[in-house]
């Protein structure tokens, strides 16, 4: 039996979850693997392959999930926690796909939300809380644990839709 916590990661290179120790290790690294595992997903795509739909009468897309969780990213990390800036592509969801932008391009963006918000939130404690900026639930308090967890269920779910689209492009299961 091992009891080594120390970041290890799987033959295709995400990250194994913390599973003992802190919570917000733990919460983080799960957050951490999920966000590695929609990454391997659009892995050797070109873009007209991450612009396809798998199953009618959805029009979800690789692109549009990367480009949708660049604006969760923003949403919960950033505007929840007090910073005023506006949406990632000017839509609250993300969804809608530009002719003039890529894979490459969005999953920089979503890097870059992701790199924010974690600077923003390093100071945090799991209890510190934000408010919601707007929509059904615009001015419901909500503390950084719940927004944590909120994110690895988030990206739990994505994660599925993006099994189902990666398989219907080119028969790549798993992960």
């Amino acid at each position: 039996m091992t009891t080594d916590n120390t970041a290890q990661t799987l033959p295709d290179g995400r990250p194994i979850p913390v599973m003992t120790g802190a919570e917000r290790p733990m919460l983080e690294s799960w957050l951490g693997f999920h966000r590695a595992t929609l990454e391997l997903k659009c892995a050797g795509l070109d873009d007209a392959q991450v612009r396809l739909a798998a199953a009618a009468p959805s029009s979800l897309t690789l692109l549009g999930l990367v480009q949708h969780l660049a604006e969760v990213e923003r949403n919960w990390f950033q505007r929840v926690f007090g910073l005023d800036v506006p949406t990632v592509y000017g839509t609250e969801d993300g969804y809608v796909l530009d002719p003039g932008r890529g894979m490459e391009d969005a999953l920089g963006v979503w890097r870059r939300e992701i790199a924010r918000g974690q600077e923003h939130c390093a100071g945090l404690a799991l209890d510190d809380h934000g408010w919601i900026p707007d929509g059904p639930m615009a001015g419901v308090e909500v503390s950084l644990r719940w927004v944590l967890i909120h994110l690895v269920e988030e990206y739990a779910r994505h994660n599925g839709h993006a099994d189902i689209l990666r398989e219907s492009i080119d028969g790549v299961t798993g992960a």
